[in-house]
């Protein structure tokens, strides 16, 4: 394919990003970069990627109001408490971006809701990994620990989101 006809195909793709059997891995992860890449001259997609961060905030004000529970009153260690945050911030979070940030209320819920749930899960192993990294390697404390990480691992969280789970059917 011409540079000329990928970018044609990028323009007039779906917001999906499902690789192609016939792409290599390498040619796969171009046409993502050039798809996130034009993606950043709309501005509906900006728009997006605000409403994104103001439920993402919700979302992380969440998860830190119970994990904070979880952690200091019932004394749960912060891993299985940044799980069991991550589950009450992720149901808050799918519902909101669902409704508001993408406006899906077409798609069945049940398919984005496990594809919500798979690209947090992939989010979620990235801030245990930041979260594991800082407390227990370098001896941070928990609390802004877990704020750092779950904030490090938002870019995932809104491309995985905005190209696969609510990017149509």
């Amino acid at each position: 394919m011409t540079p000329a006809e990928e970018t044609t195909a990028a323009e007039k793709g779906s917001d999906r990003a499902e690789p192609d059997l016939e792409l290599s891995a390498a040619e796969w992860t171009w046409q993502l970069a050039r798809r996130i890449h034009l993606g950043t001259r709309k501005p509906a997609n900006w728009m997006q990627l605000f409403k994104f961060g103001v439920v993402g905030v919700t979302g992380y004000v969440v998860n830190l109001a119970v994990f904070a529970v979880l952690v200091e009153v019932l004394a749960v260690h912060h891993i299985p408490a940044a799980i069991g945050a991550f589950c009450v911030a992720v149901m808050n979070n799918f519902l909101w971006n669902r409704q508001w940030t993408f406006r899906a209320t077409a798609g069945h819920a049940g398919f984005q809701a496990a594809r919500f749930f798979t690209v947090s899960i992939a989010a979620l192993v990235v801030n245990l990994i930041v979260l594991s990294l800082l407390v227990d390697v370098l001896g941070a404390p928990e609390l802004p620990s877990q704020a750092f990480a779950v904030a490090f691992a938002m870019p995932l969280n809104f491309i995985g989101n905005k190209l696969w789970t609510f990017g149509g059917d």
